[in-house]
């Protein structure tokens, strides 16, 4: 019995070994008749299968895409709260720099200015910000334009910092049309993973138009894929297999019980908005000594206290100093200050920020909340900003 149980445990043995070896000869056949084959879309092709799944070789793609993404470094600073421990704190709040790191898309460029799109929460609060393109070249950006509704922001890079070797290495990112999108269809996440530069990630589009919430109160419309979209990759590309832009990578589902959820802005839901905050007026801030002000005393109207009073986010103007500029025109105590230019207002320091980059003399268009019959009702005020009035407290904008 021991005798025939080795004898068919040698023959299953060797029955294995040659079906694994006609196996092995049927996988290097086709895969030798399948090397150098193109799907002819966008330089995408079709390579080996790895458990019954094909493995798609990007590389022509990134080549051609690579030059139009940059990776961003920005730097805030927050305060710490020393809830009512002052004295161990030496007096009071203390102050610190926290860096942070996202991506970019090349999209454009005027006369002096190339043009950037990226998430707004990769600028916002932001007291300084450099790009490194594809070169490791790094310079200094400014905001072009923001709009925290959409999480989009448009950032400049004055075209003299950029050195003619780097210019020749850098382009403008091809758009594609995102409402023309298929669920499976392959797509290419392209960012700046964790700070760590420039990487690469593959994946299919998982859903299309999913409602995400990212707020107490709101909720975007985004695209959803399984490609790995990492802390970083905010801001970065997400292609077709055309090599065009379809998404701009903005968030990813974190929890231990799922994996492979990330989350794009359609591009095709994004370009009014970026067309709009590409001709913004870049935000660069003046010297004080020619800063214009608007003459008012504010507060900040923060996502709680919106929510548990049914007002909007932004600064409300509880008083208009005499000698102001306010007190020249039709913003009235009681209104809630949400927009400057177009540009989104959701506390005193974003106004503040705003307000520190126009001088005196020129012309703003506030947009505010004035509450008419019980509700609030939108209009826009137009200022001209004059210097600092006599009366002045750390509430007034500045």
């Amino acid at each position: 019995m021991a005798a025939s149980r080795f004898m068919g445990n040698s023959a299953a043995a060797s029955a294995e070994a040659e079906k694994k070896e006609e196996i092995s000869k049927a996988q290097t056949e086709s895969q030798g008749s399948g090397q150098g084959s193109a799907q002819g879309n966008g330089g995408y092709q079709q390579g080996q299968r790895n458990n019954g799944k094909a493995v798609a070789d990007v590389s022509d793609i990134v080549e051609q895409a690579m030059p139009t993404v940059v990776a961003i470094t920005s730097t805030a600073v927050y305060q710490s709260n020393n809830y009512g421990y002052g004295w161990f704190f030496r007096g009071g709040p203390q102050t610190y720099e926290v860096p942070s790191s996202g991506s970019g898309i090349i999209v454009g460029e005027n006369d002096k200015e190339l043009l950037i799109v990226t998430n707004n929460h990769v600028v916002e609060d932001s007291t300084s910000l450099k790009v490194a393109f594809i070169d490791s070249e790094v310079v200094d950006a400014a905001i072009k334009g923001t709009d925290a509704e959409t999480d989009l922001a448009v950032i400049a890079v004055p075209l003299e910092q950029i050195k003619d070797d780097t210019k020749s290495k850098i382009k403008v990112a091809r758009l594609g049309n995102s409402d023309e999108l298929k669920v499976g269809q392959g797509v290419v996440a392209i960012g700046n993973a964790l700070g760590y530069g420039q990487s690469v990630t593959v994946g299919y589009v998982s859903a299309l138009n999913r409602e995400v919430r990212v707020s107490n109160t709101s909720t975007r419309e985004l695209l959803q894929t399984d490609a790995a979209i990492n802390p970083g990759n905010s801001g970065g590309a997400l292609l077709n297999m055309k090599g065009e832009v379809i998404g701009i990578n903005a968030a990813k589902y974190s929890s231990t019980e799922v994996e492979g959820i990330g989350y794009a802005i359609p591009i095709s839901k994004a370009e009014d908005i970026m067309n709009q905050l590409m001709n913004r007026k870049t935000m660069n801030p003046v010297e004080e000594a020619k800063r214009g002000y608007l003459g008012i005393q504010g507060t900040s109207v923060d996502e709680e206290s919106a929510a548990a009073f049914g007002m909007p986010r932004g600064v409300y103007v509880y008083k208009i100093l005499e000698e102001g500029a306010a007190a020249q025109s039709d913003l009235r105590e009681k209104d809630i200050i949400t927009r400057v230019d177009g540009q989104s207002v959701r506390n005193m320091t974003d106004l503040q920020e705003l307000l520190a980059c126009y001088e005196m003399g020129e012309q703003i268009d506030l947009t505010v909340q004035s509450q008419k019959d019980g509700e609030y009702q939108e209009r826009t005020v137009t200022i001209t900003l004059k210097a600092m009035p006599q009366e002045n407290t750390e509430t007034q904008a500045q």
